[in-house]
């Protein structure tokens, strides 16, 4: 989901800058006093490889079955200032360039979570996020807060309530996993940061308009939100009415096993817009004899979804994860991907079990589904956001395995080594399977 520096300058000028960047920047604050204002960086690039697999047909959302590689890369700016007791605006401009494989498109679980459903060969640039975050003292205790990529430093209390709004991803509140969130330096794959089915409101890029309030106290954190979904399905642009929303709410719990941190989060979800039914668009297609199409038959409905989001260290070295998520199998996918039903887990080891410190290994995997509805309209020719093999004679479930190495270099600067296998990918037991490996080197400060 980010810039992509030309192909023909291959990805060591990419490499170069990125540590230039992260050699000429730093930041002095120790977090001792309030900062006023903030100013971060960071800037990722990755490249991937993919195999050829056997592949008999294909259609116009698959991912193409011959060798290829693509790459993408971003710079992001994060700035911040305080503007009186409790409230704090952020912007973060960003560049673009580039493209995911095939496009980004031909997997549920796509492989690389710094790939955007839209891409250019050119560098753009984008405001990603412009909103305003309030934050309310309740009872208790204030915790000290390093500064951080859209968090300044100072003192904040324990307990509070939280009012964020603007221009912003509904996955900077929800979802959240300090062990499997951010492509940037833990895993790629869609379905492994993010829950699968997890339908949430965005724009092409991953962000929208919207509004949260958060009530923290103690070990409990209860948050929910009113989100613009995009014009129609996997659209450039949002519905800055509010005419097609997503409402979302969480409830977080913050616990302590066995001498070590562990969280969980329930997630409840429902979109409400102008989507089509799979059934529907199959027997349209069935009276006139052409292919389905599920935007002949949208009308106004809801889609509603939950998930089930666990994090728990077991030793100071060693991290697991686990997400389980479900939605609506009769409406298509609005935003996100097509999952209905989504299990993940795996583990982080840091580098300290085997005397690399600065090291951490990554294991993580994925089973998506598909719902029976969606397989009869993918198996008539339909397309989705990410998927549409032009059939889908013999579905199975979407299964990933993913590993990443990662090595910090320095303050600033991470490399990681990736490789993914993905069976069964877009659900088509005809195609696949088919093995990926990465690079990526992460800057910030």
């Amino acid at each position: 989901m980010r810039f992509l520096f030309p192909q023909s300058t291959g990805p060591g000028r990419a490499w170069a800058a990125l540590l230039a960047l992260a050699c000429a920047t730093g930041h002095a604050d120790d977090g001792s006093a309030p900062e006023r204002f903030s100013l971060h960086a960071q800037a990722t690039h990755v490249t991937q490889w993919q195999s050829a697999f056997r592949s008999p047909y294909q259609g116009d959302n698959s991912l193409l079955p011959q060798r290829q590689q693509q790459g993408t890369n971003d710079i992001t700016l994060y700035l911040g200032a305080r503007l009186w007791p409790g409230a704090e605006v952020y912007a973060n401009p960003e560049i673009d360039q580039g493209f995911g494989l095939s496009n980004t498109l031909g997997a549920a679980g796509f492989p690389s979570g710094e790939a955007y459903k839209v891409g250019k060969s050119t560098p753009y640039l984008r405001l990603n996020r412009l909103f305003l975050r309030q934050v309310v003292a309740l009872a208790g205790e204030t915790q000290a807060v390093e500064p951080a990529a859209n968090v300044l430093a100072g003192p904040q209390p324990v307990n509070n309530l939280t009012f964020t709004i603007g221009k912003f991803s509904v996955a900077d509140l929800f979802d959240g996993n300090s062990v499997a969130h951010d492509p940037r330096v833990d895993f790629l794959n869609w379905s492994i940061i993010d829950a699968g089915a997890f339908d949430y409101a965005a724009d092409a890029w991953g962000f929208t308009h919207g509004a949260a309030a958060e009530w923290t106290q103690g070990d409990w954190t209860l948050r929910g939100g009113l989100f613009a979904l995009s014009t129609h399905p996997n659209s450039a642009d949002i519905d800055k009415t509010f005419g097609q929303h997503a409402w979302i709410a969480e409830l977080a719990r913050r616990y302590t096993l066995a001498g070590q941190s562990g969280q969980a989060r329930l997630l409840w979800y429902v979109n409400h817009g102008r989507m089509g039914r799979y059934a529907d668009a199959v027997q349209q297609a069935q009276a006139s004899g052409s292919v389905a199409d599920l935007a002949a038959v949208r009308q106004r409905g809801s889609k509603s979804g939950w998930a089930l989001n666990m994090e728990q260290s077991l030793t100071p070295d060693v991290s697991g994860f686990f997400r389980y998520s479900a939605s609506d199998g009769n409406q298509e996918a609005f935003d996100f991907t097509e999952i209905n039903r989504s299990a993940s887990g795996g583990v982080v080891l840091g580098g300290a079990l085997w005397g690399q410190p600065q090291h951490t290994l990554g294991l993580g995997t994925a089973v998506n589904r598909l719902s029976a509805a969606g397989q009869a309209y993918f198996n008539a020719g339909g397309v989705g956001i990410l998927i549409g093999d032009g059939r889908l004679p013999h579905p199975g479930s979407e299964q990933i395995a993913e590993a990443f190495y990662a090595v910090k270099l320095g303050r600033f600067v991470r490399v990681s080594a990736d490789a993914q296998r993905i069976v069964n990918p877009a659900y088509n037991r005809d195609r696949g399977p088919v093995n990926i490996l990465g690079l990526r080197v992460h800057a910030e400060f």
